[in-house]
């Protein structure tokens, strides 16, 4: 595993250019996954180079999918057969996305055995909604010890409702019908971005999911997908995160090779704030030089609110932002790993039943450790806007969601050093 040196960075500096956004890697995951489920090979367009995509490449290699990069960022993934239908605790521990191999395996092979999945330090995110759609569907499901061993006894079909807006269930249940002859309807399904670049995906090779993109989601299982060729849809998270880097430096930036249309929510919010935000096709301008900002309250939501994987960035943006925010998560409570690390750079953060109260100001550079991935990110948006130099410990968590981030940052005029990664034993 390789675990990265500490991040410095010296606050201060305004961001200018352009900075490219990398393919997202929250739809890249599930579309390796649902990849499985097709004998014959696939290409992928825009997968980013992370810890997180290293890990999933992993369990389906031992599932029996052979891969490939071809340059940078395309990958050839093969998997003729399937030579296990368990995956060990070792690979599913270290990353929640990794349960929906359960879904896959079910379609492909008519049984799977996954341990409880791992993942951020934040909150509880338990499987429920998952199993009790795999149920409604027929399946037979046991749970002993953490591990979940699941059967298909019979083509899948029925229909469930879900109990709250899901994305890793919504994906689940769609991987474990694509394949077979039964039918299933999901209701109140989530509308997520990245479970319709899944579906966009299954359907190219031949699947027959309609409803992508609404609650109401129906997968009519196919005798078998075809190969292929796609490409991931760009990082909405990683956008949102240097859109929110230009408003806590009060700069004027261009993003690049991004969808606006699934920044809206952030766009509507920062705009409310006082940045200029400016959209094309493809490109976001954000321009937070044309005076102050004003402070503001966030809730976040499933999309297409805001989304909670932005609301640790955001936090920090409200640390330099004079006057009262408020900030609350209804979709992770506990994601608040950032708050005490903002703390130790002068952010007056005061947290009372899951919500935060801001009272926005000046920071200062410190000594401070990312936790989690968004908690890392927060701590960058930090840094580039604290006085002095800021040295950010725990890259290994900011490496599984930003690409070369200190190259790309510097690229943009920012003073970021870091050097190159080390050997560690495993990650945290």
């Amino acid at each position: 595993m390789l675990q990265l040196t500490p991040m410095h960075i010296v606050g201060g500096r305004q961001l200018q250019g352009e900075f490219a956004v990398q393919p997202s890697k929250n739809a890249a995951l599930p579309i390796i996954v649902a990849s499985l489920l097709t004998r014959e090979p696939v290409r992928l367009h825009g997968i980013p180079r992370l810890s997180d995509i290293y890990i999933i490449l992993d369990i389906v290699a031992h599932l029996g999918t052979r891969h490939a990069w071809e340059g940078p960022n395309t990958l050839v993934l093969h998997t003729p057969d399937i030579l296990n239908t368990a995956t060990p605790y070792s690979l599913v521990s270290k990353m929640r996305a990794s349960f929906i191999v359960m879904g896959a395996l079910l379609s492909r092979a008519g049984e799977a055995t996954v341990s409880m999945p791992g993942g951020c330090a934040f909150g509880h995110r338990p499987v429920d909604q998952h199993v009790k759609a795999f149920r409604a569907f027929g399946v037979e499901l046991d749970e002993e010890g953490g591990n979940f061993e699941a059967r298909r006894v019979a083509p899948l079909t029925g229909s469930y409702v879900f109990e709250m807006l899901t994305v890793g269930a919504t994906q689940n249940a769609i991987l474990s019908a694509a394949l077979g002859s039964g039918r299933v309807v999901l209701e109140n399904a989530s509308i997520d971005t990245d479970v319709v670049d899944m579906v966009n995906f299954l359907n190219s090779l031949g699947a027959d999911i309609q409803g992508a993109g609404t609650n109401t989601i129906t997968v009519q299982g196919v005798t078998a997908l075809r190969g292929g060729e796609y490409t991931v849809i760009p990082d909405r998270i990683e956008a949102g995160t240097l859109m929110i880097a230009a408003a806590a430096t009060r700069s004027k930036l261009t993003l690049t090779g991004v969808r606006p249309g699934h920044l809206r929510a952030l766009s509507t919010k920062l705009t409310e704030m006082g940045v200029t935000i400016l959209e094309q096709s493809s490109t976001l301008m954000v321009d937070a030089t044309r005076g102050k900002l004003t402070p503001t309250n966030i809730t976040t939501v499933e999309y297409p609110g805001f989304p909670t994987d932005v609301q640790p960035q955001m936090s920090a943006l409200l640390a330099t932002v004079p006057g009262t925010s408020v900030v609350m998560d209804r979709v992770y409570a506990d994601r608040l790993t950032h708050v005490v690390e903002l703390t130790r750079m002068g952010a007056q953060i005061v947290v009372s039943e899951h919500t935060q109260v801001i009272q926005g100001g000046l920071l200062h550079g410190a000594p401070v450790k990312a936790a989690d991935i968004r908690a890392g990110a927060a701590l960058v948006v930090a840094a580039l806007s604290a006085e002095g130099e800021t040295v950010i410990d725990g890259m290994q968590y900011i490496n599984r969601g930003y690409e070369r981030l200190a190259e790309r940052l510097r690229a943009i005029g920012a003073n970021v050093q870091q050097n190159e990664p080390v050997l560690a034993a495993a990650m945290d």
